[in-house]
């Protein structure tokens, strides 16, 4: 990380913001017969391990903001084993093998640290 971009960047003041957003209403869900079983299936045991839940909110709780149809019915938050496995693998970071020099990894440094340079130098012309 370079000088520039550390400058560049709008301070944060970690304090005044919670420590993720979450799109789910915590407080409401769509069935209150669904409330209980949800929070009992995070607590259910899988061969002496405890379950652990991929996602951050239960089964049954009402996703505010996410249906964009008129008249639409509330979108409700399904069982973790209802969605695809590959949800689940869309934040891991992109892992590239390194394949020695000229490889696909050093391309993609070298270009990653190629569009750094021209940012910065194109904030210095503006200065």
């Amino acid at each position: 990380m370079s000088l520039l971009h550390t400058l560049r960047r709008p301070p944060v003041f970690n304090a005044w913001y919670p420590a993720r957003r979450c799109f789910a209403s915590s407080s409401k869900t769509a069935d209150a017969a669904l409330a209980a079983p949800a929070i009992a299936s995070e607590a259910k045991k899988v061969d002496g391990a405890e379950a652990v839940s991929r996602s951050s909110c239960p089964e049954g709780t009402i996703l505010t903001g996410m249906s964009y149809l008129k008249n639409q019915q509330p979108v409700t938050a399904m069982a973790d084993d209802a969605y695809p496995e590959w949800l689940w693998k869309l934040l891991e970071p992109k892992q590239l093998p390194d394949d020695g020099p000229g490889g696909k990894a050093e391309k993609y440094m070298l270009r990653k640290q190629n569009r750094r340079k021209i940012r910065d130098q194109n904030f210095m012309k503006t200065q």
